[in-house]
């Protein structure tokens, strides 16, 4: 019995020093006080302890006023000159006084010299305006508030694209500001049909989200997947759009991306006028593109400004790199460890004589350097710029090359892990490149474990959930598996620009086309005599 109590007594004292901490906080309403100091009042206990939160009060004329904005969000310029300047100065021009009655409507419509100013009835807007760096200016006697545009964030300027470099196309990127971002792509869309819709995605960090497409060639089906996906989202706070491309992604389990995200404006504009839907999330200088498919993946801006013969060969170029870094590796294990009757002679006795005196089996060798060369990529990007590169090199030489010589590991391993590394880096989607390295290890273990009949095992079945695979309601294969023919003159091979007159299947099936081309109207060539 005396244990029991004692076990009560212990949870009421647990109950008593939980409810000692607990503070209460006030919730954000929407009723708007008549008078200025409940405002300022119910303002400061909505944001108790928080020292950037300025408040200015002051006469506008015999009538009170005051601002409320976040110290660093704002531009104090605008607040200084064309706000509180602008009533306690400005306002000795008018002759008569202003009266109680009319105060309101005289500063919202008279004496505000800005040009971006908004009534709000609700104190919950209001807040969320002001958390966003827009000044609240509240005027003695009324029921709303006017909302200032005075932001101004802390932020880089426009730079060039990290991880998209390339030789032909603009250089501008995308920027944390998202206001600077839609401003990139509407300076290249001067489409009256160009929509920005803005959504927020979290509970608490009341993040900006823009959907941007064109109304009259995006697919309506999509667009409405993607607002249904977006509107689901029951999240704190939203840091990055990585945490958006996870949470509307349409399978969680694959290794293949179904989104395709990008830093480069031109791509953005270029998916956009496809007819696909372009998210950007404010505080992140990366655009999502939906729907994707594996061609948009191994497709880069730069192929449609160079020749299409250029282009093409490019193209297979990566769709070859994309093969060998996922399976190269996988490969050579299963016909050198369960097959090497397949290997032609000479180069089997060669591939023998390097492996002479090496202790541990291919499967070991290859999972070895597969994972320092992985290592060593992860600690490059962790280092700063040129110390990162120095690392990435050297180490890597250092620790081949020492290997090979200890007898360690054969060089022809060595051989095979950069060409594998090297043909990871000619795909342009990061993303993309990073499932084909983590396939790769999968290829590593199967292969080992049932050679080539491993091998071709696993190639089904990716294939297979590749087949089933759909971004946003398109098949991640299209168009080889949607049977668009016209698609088919953008794919692996690039036909010449005036023959890629239709839209993929991305775009409203009522604006495919995009181009009218008269071959009348090309001029002669110079050989050409009366």
């Amino acid at each position: 019995m005396g244990f029991i109590e004692i076990i009560k007594r212990r949870r009421e004292r647990k109950r008593s020093y939980q409810q000692k901490e607990t503070k209460t906080f006030v919730e954000a309403q929407d009723k708007i006080f008549p008078s200025i100091d409940e405002n300022i009042k119910y303002v400061k206990e909505l944001l108790v302890d928080n020292d950037d939160i300025v408040i200015r009060r002051f006469f506008a004329g015999n009538v009170k006023c005051a601002t409320i904005f976040v110290d660093g969000l704002v531009n104090r310029e605008i607040i200084d000159r064309d706000v509180i300047k602008h009533l306690m100065v400005e306002i000795q021009l008018f002759k008569e006084e202003i009266s109680q009655k009319d105060a309101y409507s005289k500063i919202l419509n008279t004496l505000l010299a800005t040009s971006d100013i908004k009534e709000v009835t609700s104190f919950k807007d209001a807040i969320l305006d002001l958390l966003c760096g827009e000044t609240l200016l509240f005027v003695d006697g009324t029921d709303r508030i006017i909302r200032v545009s005075t932001r101004s964030f802390p932020n880089r300027g426009i730079q060039q694209p990290i991880s998209e470099n390339a030789v032909r196309g603009p250089r501008d990127s995308f920027n944390e500001v998202v206001r600077f971002s839609t401003a990139l792509i509407r300076r290249r869309v001067r489409d009256t049909r160009l929509r920005i819709k803005n959504m927020k995605v979290g509970r608490r960090s009341q993040t900006d989200i823009y959907l941007v497409y064109i109304d009259d060639i995006v697919d309506r089906d999509v667009l409405n997947e993607v607002k249904q996906r977006l509107s689901k989202i029951d999240i704190d706070a939203v840091i990055e759009a990585g945490m958006i491309e996870q949470l509307i992604e349409d399978d969680i389990f694959c290794l293949f991306p179904t989104i395709q995200h990008t830093e480069r404006v031109d791509t953005a504009v270029a998916a956009i006028y496809e007819g696909r839907v372009v998210i950007l999330c404010d505080n992140t200088n990366t655009a999502l593109i939906v729907p994707a498919t594996l061609m948009t993946l191994i497709q880069h801006a730069e192929d449609y400004y160079e020749r299409w013969h250029i282009a093409t060969v490019i193209r297979i170029l990566r769709v070859i790199a994309a093969l060998i870094a996922m399976t190269l590796q996988g490969f050579y294990i299963s016909i050198s460890s369960f097959t090497p009757s397949m290997i032609p002679p000479d180069l089997g006795l060669f591939i023998a004589a390097t492996r002479e005196g090496v202790p541990i089996p291919v499967f070991v060798e290859a999972l070895f350097l597969e994972f320092m060369l992985e290592l060593l990529r992860e600690a490059g990007l962790r280092l700063p710029g040129p110390i990162g590169q120095t690392i990435g090199i050297v180490g890597g030489l250092i620790i081949g090359q020492a290997a090979v010589q200890a007898g360690i590991i054969s060089p022809i391993m060595v051989i095979l892990v950069a060409t594998t590394a090297i043909a990871s880096f000619a795909i342009p989607a990061y993303n993309f490149s990073i499932s084909l390295r983590l396939l790769k290890f999968i290829y590593i273990v199967v292969c080992a474990a049932l050679g080539l009949y491993g091998f071709i095992l696993l190639s089904l079945i990716i294939l297979s959930n590749l087949v089933k695979l759909k971004s946003f309601g398109v098949p991640i294969l299209s168009p080889f598996v949607s049977f668009e023919i016209m698609d088919y003159k953008d794919t692996v091979v690039r036909l010449p620009t005036r023959y890629l007159w239709a839209r993929p299947i991305f775009a409203s099936t009522y604006q495919k086309i995009r181009m009218m081309y008269e071959r009348n109207t090309l001029p002669s060539s110079a050989g050409d005599s009366k």
